[in-house]
């Protein structure tokens, strides 16, 4: 299972420089491959391998005086902006041919050097490596010191150095781990219970036990400090000092409003993980509610990441993840008797059952239905746990604020 740990990283001003360089010249061996592949598209020609293209590129451009100060960096690193270039081509190519799943992708764009987010890779043949004091030793950039939060499971197999949006350096290593290793971590999952979740807006996540756990509201609770950050920034001078510290602000204030959700949503995933041999949600169409007037709420709840972690988890500690159909009937369909009524609006938090007569709190009530739909697919829970695969996860591991565990896929 391949797993991302993040680490916080504190480049001395000197390293600062050497990182700006390399994420500049990574950018630009980006931007003249998609330009080179434009202009053999327009001339009618066969787009150049990435064979030709680093040749071209990197080892002859090396040798131009427009060129020359590629050489300065890593040659790995470039070579990885070409393989990232390569993957974004496959990705649109295979949207396209409708093989990708998800939303359809675009063709590759130019980056700009005001982008927020930038990054550089560097594989094991770079040749970097953790020193005995515990910095990391990139070549061209030195010895970074990094606020190691945990021990490593396993050696690395590549490092993604990031800089966020707020200023801040990551060190991202993928991690291969034990499969066997990580079920002997897990407890035992004999006689634990299943559990359904519903996800809402005034609670979190309501369980199928009665558990409700309160939305947090990070965005809204942070919402006047970002109106001020905002005003103080539209004030400001375009191409300034005083603007680009004022959305260095702004930054910051969004960053810290994604750690926190971030982190809660950690530790509640793994909690519902470690307690339960079994865990269902719905399939929620999030797209098509962050279009509604409830998109600010939407977004801030943050539910695709919450049930992207309670999936990655579920597969690595062996544990049955069930994702049930989206138009399931489980608001309308009463947990005790199983009688569908109409619709209910959102106002209508409790009910009662006109077959039964059941008194149901709406939430609670869906998420027991969410229960016994993924119920359904298998003849018992026991079975429906041993039966689903310990697939490879694809998703970050746990980490705290400030220190990400799970910074984008290079």
């Amino acid at each position: 299972m391949q797993l991302r740990y993040s680490f916080r990283l504190t480049p001395t001003p000197g390293q600062r420089t050497a990182l700006a360089r390399a994420f500049g010249c990574a950018r630009v061996v980006y931007n003249d491959a998609i330009a080179a592949r434009e202009a053999a598209r327009a001339e009618g020609r066969k787009a150049p391998s990435m064979a030709e293209l680093s040749a071209t590129l990197i080892t002859q451009a090396k040798r131009t005086p427009d060129r020359a100060w590629l050489g300065r960096v890593s040659a790995v690193v470039l070579q990885q902006s070409l393989r990232d270039l390569g993957a974004a081509y496959g990705a649109y190519f295979a949207s396209l041919k409708g093989e990708r799943k998800g939303r359809k992708v675009g063709p590759p764009v130019f980056k700009s050097r005001k982008d927020q987010r930038q990054s550089i890779r560097f594989t094991r043949n770079a040749r970097w490596k953790i020193t005995d004091k515990g910095r990391l030793s990139l070549p061209g950039v030195g010895e970074v010191p990094v606020r190691w939060s945990r021990t490593l499971p396993s050696v690395p197999s590549s490092v993604t150095v990031v800089k966020d949006a707020s200023g801040r350096y990551f060190a991202s290593f993928v991690i291969v781990t034990d499969p066997d290793t990580d079920l002997a971590a897990a407890p035992d999952s004999d006689g634990l219970p299943m559990v359904g979740i519903d996800l809402g807006l005034k609670y979190f996540a309501v369980l199928s036990d009665g558990t409700k756990i309160t939305s947090p509201r990070f965005l809204r609770r942070a919402e006047k400090k970002l109106k001020k950050a905002q005003r103080e920034l539209s004030r400001k001078q375009k191409g300034s000092n005083n603007r680009a510290k004022a959305r260095l602000k702004v930054a910051a204030a969004h960053v810290k409003v994604a750690d926190a959700r971030r982190e809660f949503q950690h530790q509640l995933s793994t909690r519902i993980v470690r307690e339960n041999q079994a865990v269902a949600v719905e399939d929620l169409a999030v797209s098509a509610m962050a279009r509604t007037r409830l998109a600010k709420s939407v977004h801030d709840a943050g539910w695709s990441t919450f049930i992207n972690m309670l999936q990655y988890k579920c597969e690595r500690y062996g544990r049955a993840f069930v994702k049930i159909g989206r138009f399931e009937p489980t608001t309308r369909r009463c947990s005790a008797c199983g009688h569908v009524d109409g619709p209910k609006p959102l106002h209508v938090r409790k009910w009662d059952c006109p077959a039964c007569g059941a008194h149901l709190d709406r939430d609670v009530n869906a998420a027991v239905n969410v229960k016994d739909a993924a119920g359904r697919a298998g003849d018992t829970c026991g079975e429906l746990a041993r039966s689903w695969p310990s697939a490879m996860a694809r998703r970050e591991e746990a980490g705290s604020q400030g220190i990400h565990a799970g910074a984008r896929a290079a």
